[in-house]
């Protein structure tokens, strides 16, 4: 298989993501080839003071970058030699199994859209990640890539959601949440009113209502649905949260003599939670619902975090992720249909 990598997105590029694709090769790079797109000299210079050897991959030059500040669309459409819409248009054409970008979540989201597409049935794709929770990990979506979503949206992503657990993560009768401000049907703006009827209708799914906050860390569900400007918070929330505990729980520890033997017996618990909560351990998102496979890694990731996307992408070609979903939401289509005639 062959997966492309936005060598100049994200912001510590190029020297994460040459570095971060040369660790990928290393570590599980057969059967795979791996092509950087962006800037060649650029690459080469980075590579040199790394000391990265860049036989094993393919360089495609590209003349234009995708600033975080660019309006997504304007990008999209005029940047087209960037290494961002350059990589999407390679995908679209076949050239390429798989896309990764730690650039910008929204000239990726529009770019997939706009370029690359969505499978039947689907408006727009969803950035989706996996979260550690206490009972079991649970899929977030949309965590980033639609700020402002309409009720229908926030139900097809609890479809896709449940299709993803199902047939990727092999959960049985995945069951979804979405996130509110109360556990009450009554709660929440009028948007989310209308997207929890939806919910609660949609035959595909085992909606189990709202969920507080508070509780979606407790890991008893396994989608959570948002719109991406709350998915995003939450997920930074999290983040933040988990490296503010264990910083004030190494503090606590390193306090005295007495507390640093109490440390020995725990290091190892504490070591695994901190893997755990690592955001660079999952590496990217992908993006539900788009015809292809496209990778959004964080932007501020380093050189694990690439390469963990590209451990993402590899495992969504060789698991058939767009076609699995393809299938999946044609059965639930096919089953809705068949439900509404029998209702008549």
């Amino acid at each position: 298989m062959k997966i492309l990598l936005d060598a100049m997105g994200g912001d510590n590029a190029p020297k994460s993501t040459v570095q971060g694709a040369a660790d990928a090769v290393k570590e599980f790079g057969d059967g795979m080839t791996l092509a950087l797109l962006g800037d060649e000299a650029k690459i080469k210079a980075a590579a040199q003071e790394l000391g990265v050897d860049l036989t094993p991959f393919e360089l495609i030059h590209c003349t234009e970058d995708v600033d975080m500040h660019d309006d997504p669309v304007k990008a999209v459409r005029h940047k087209t030699d960037s290494s961002l819409v350059k990589g999407l248009t390679m995908l679209k054409n076949g050239e390429a199994d798989a896309f990764v970008s730690a650039g910008s979540t929204g000239a990726l989201h529009v770019g997939t859209s706009l370029i690359v597409r969505t499978v039947k049935g689907v408006k727009r794709p969803a950035l989706a990640t996996c979260m550690p929770g206490k009972k079991q990990p649970f899929l977030l979506l949309d965590c980033g890539a639609n700020a402002e979503c309409r009720a229908e949206m926030l139900n097809a992503f609890g479809t896709m959601g449940s299709v993803y657990m199902n047939k990727v993560m092999g959960r049985k009768d995945p069951a979804v949440a979405l996130v509110n401000n109360g556990a009450e049907d009554t709660k929440g703006t009028p948007m989310y009113r209308e997207a929890h009827g939806l919910l609660k209708a949609n035959p595909a799914i085992r909606f189990v209502g709202n969920i507080e906050p508070r509780d979606i860390m407790a890991g008893e569900v396994d989608v959570i649905v948002c719109d991406g400007f709350v998915g995003n918070v939450v997920l930074k929330l999290t983040e933040g949260v988990a490296g503010t505990l264990l910083g004030m729980l190494k503090d606590i520890f390193m306090q005295s003599i007495v507390t640093k033997l109490c440390y020995l017996g725990v290091k190892g618990g504490l070591r695994n939670l901190k893997h755990m909560m690592d955001s660079e351990e999952i590496g990217g998102a992908p993006l539900l619902g788009a015809a292809k496979p496209v990778i959004k890694a964080h932007g501020s990731s380093k050189t694990k975090g690439i390469k963990n996307a590209i451990r993402q992408a590899k495992l969504c070609v060789a698991n058939d992720l767009c076609g699995t979903m393809q299938s999946a939401l044609a059965e639930v289509a096919a089953k809705a249909a068949a439900e509404k005639t029998d209702a008549e």
